[in-house]
């Protein structure tokens, strides 16, 4: 009689604009191998998934063999739970409609689920992060691009067509910046990387103050942290402007959801106090009063790349165990 194979792995990806992390999760949500590479080398979604697929199968079996994967969950800008596809990414060198979940069942075998990067951040978040316990949350992922989760009665809240909680494309400043989406004033324009970057270029221009900004090669957020940290005003007045934008709007957002706790994801959440502390101090003006003081602006406690691969491991065990190759 054959003996048959349990399948308790499962992986999780998690896609991101320059990297892409994957990794073997068991049914305790022990890490047992992670892997990644460069996103961007890949001009072709098609190429992309192959080479994907490729190192996944060498993953899985040189860590017990890839017959014990159940499952795969995926974590990607603008993906779409409800069809499968990364949906016109503005940030992504793959444009339109890319079918990224059925090309990679295809490939593999088994079955593939995919959520934007929110969506995976709120899970991972709930089950094993700051959220642990919370039936009533926002994630919000801020990086090149903002999005948001909301988290509802302890259910991903996704919306008719699965695109609910694009904040990071509502409107910050009437008529303001042309975002990447091809808008004018999203939020995303003035609180995403680029955005921030811009605002330092704004206000160097507008002053002859003294910066360390002035000297550096290239800004990126992270930059702009470090010359906070090592007291330099306008640096510090950057990030301030940016937390007084995000504030305004996450009151209202708070607002209409009267959420336990909005948790701060990705790399410029790492900006601390100087972003969180501006952001608080605005969307307590703008909270309604009922509201104020009972939302917990927090940081994620989990690592990015770990919250997102656990997270989307969380995806791929919430789907039904499938394979062409039973």
């Amino acid at each position: 009689m054959e003996e048959s194979i349990i399948k308790n792995r499962v992986i999780g990806v998690d896609i991101s604009i320059e990297r892409t992390s994957y990794a073997i999760v068991d049914v305790r949500g022990n890490i047992i191998a992670r892997d990644g590479f460069n996103t961007s080398n890949y001009d072709s979604a098609t190429e992309y998934v192959s080479v994907l697929s490729d190192k996944i199968v060498k993953l899985a079996e040189e860590n017990g063999g890839y017959e014990k994967i159940r499952s795969m969950g995926i974590s990607a800008p603008s993906a779409n739970y409800l069809t499968g596809c990364i949906e016109n990414a503005p940030n992504l060198r793959w444009k339109g409609v890319v079918p990224m979940a059925a090309m990679l069942r295809d490939r593999l075998g088994i079955a593939v689920a995919m959520g934007n990067d929110a969506h995976v951040s709120a899970l991972g978040e709930h089950v094993y992060g700051s959220a642990h316990g919370m039936n009533n949350f926002i994630i919000l992922t801020l990086g090149h691009g903002i999005g948001s989760c909301i988290f509802s009665n302890g259910k991903v809240y996704l919306g008719a067509a699965g695109f609910a909680g694009e904040i990071g494309h509502t409107c910050a400043v009437y008529g303001g910046r042309t975002c990447a989406c091809g808008k004018k004033g999203c939020l995303e324009a003035y609180c995403g990387a680029r955005g921030i970057v811009k605002t330092a270029q704004e206000l160097m221009e507008q002053s002859d103050k003294p910066s360390l900004m002035r000297q550096a090669e290239r800004l990126t957020p992270k930059i702009i942290f470090e010359f906070c940290e090592q007291g330099d005003e306008m640096a510090q007045e950057v990030f301030h402007l940016t937390g007084q934008r995000l504030g305004f709007l996450l009151g209202a957002y708070a607002t209409l959801l009267n959420p336990e706790a909005i948790i701060f994801t990705g790399g410029i959440s790492h900006a601390g106090h100087w972003l969180l502390d501006p952001t608080n101090e605005e969307f307590e003006k703008r909270v309604f009063h009922n509201t104020k003081n009972r939302v917990k602006l927090i940081p994620s406690s989990l690592e990015d790349h770990e919250r997102d691969v656990l997270g989307a491991s969380a995806l791929a065990w919430d789907i039904k165990e499938y394979s062409l190759f039973k």
